[in-house]
């Protein structure tokens, strides 16, 4: 009896030390993740702030409430100035999101519901393969797509209807420019979703006399409403962060608030990305306190938007 359970005991120790072993590996390269978003966070945090705190080499200190909410960023580009406003920007930027996920989830949407739903098995595995295809193109690929198609197409639209466009740069341009990007990223995940909802729902509508197209939007729609909310989610915090593919179509608006969908705009990321030529100074510092800002409107704008889904997923079908 003893020579057996000598073997076993050693055996069990042996793959506690191995466990331990793995855990504290599995530990270290999530401590070491972890660090990256804090020492991000903080390098932008440190940068961001100085503006405000310090005298800019003579220019001095950027006031913070006009930071936010006036409606001029540098015009003439001088640069020995601490003029640096992004109220402006900050509506257009929202603007634009909103409106681009107003053009790109319903699209996205019906989408995946033909794919999961309508689509034959070899079609779907076909579009299955498009979209994530399209959902992995870079941004620079649909910023020279814009600026060689987008761009043209709303200038003879502006033309069409007596509008003098500054070459098709516009907001509209950015919205179209956007939809294009977050369809599929919003299509991807609402497929999944859509995929995942139960056929015991689908064949208990079937069987109370529904037609295939009302259970497709009042059952299988509805049960995936969950997963469908977070596409729109993801989809809409593409559209706040990019900036490659905006800053070829926006048209570089650097003053006044506008909100007509043909005038030039700009938006956060745009504005970080055209002052990265720079690499000292208030000039370049400044990009980061639109980082933060940035950040900042990216939370409010997923926990508003949590919030709505939680509420969505409350609703009970009556």
């Amino acid at each position: 009896m003893q020579h057996v359970e000598i073997p076993v005991i050693k055996q069990h120790k042996e793959k506690r030390i191995k466990d331990r072993f793995v855990k504290i590996i599995l530990l270290s390269f999530t401590l070491l993740s972890s660090s990256f978003i804090f020492i991000v966070a903080g390098t932008i945090l440190v940068k961001g702030v100085t503006p405000f705190i310090t005298n800019n080499n003579g220019l001095g200190s950027v006031s913070f409430i006009p930071f936010l909410t006036g409606d001029t960023w540098l015009i003439g580009e001088s640069f020995h100035s601490n003029l640096y406003s992004i109220g402006f920007i900050i509506a257009s930027t929202l603007m634009i999101a909103l409106l681009s996920l107003v053009v790109s989830f319903p699209i996205g949407v019906l989408t995946a519901l033909f794919i999961a739903k309508v689509a034959p098995k070899k079609l779907a595995n076909i579009l299955r393969t498009v979209i994530e295809l399209l959902a992995s193109i870079p941004s620079i690929i649909y910023g020279l797509f814009g600026a060689g198609i987008i761009l043209n197409l709303v200038y003879n639209f502006s033309a069409a209807i007596g509008y003098q466009s500054k070459g098709g740069n516009s907001m509209l341009a950015s919205i179209l420019v956007l939809a294009i990007m977050t369809i599929p990223t919003i299509t991807s995940i609402s497929e999944v979703a859509i995929r995942s909802v139960d056929k015991n729902l689908e064949e208990g509508s079937l069987a109370l006399g529904a037609s295939k197209t009302q259970t497709h939007f009042k059952v299988v729609l509805f049960a995936a409403k969950s997963g469908i909310f977070t596409s729109a989610i993801l989809g809409i915090g593409r559209a706040l962060g990019e900036a490659t593919a905006v800053s070829l179509v926006a048209g570089g608006r650097r003053s006044g608030y506008s909100f007509d969908l043909l005038d030039t705009t700009s938006t956060l990321t745009t504005i970080m990305l055209e002052g990265m030529k720079e690499t000292i100074g208030l000039d370049y510092d400044i990009r980061f306190s639109v980082g933060i800002v940035l950040i900042v409107v990216i939370i409010l704008t997923n926990i508003i938007l949590n919030f709505v889904k939680r509420k969505v997923g409350n609703v009970n079908v009556k």
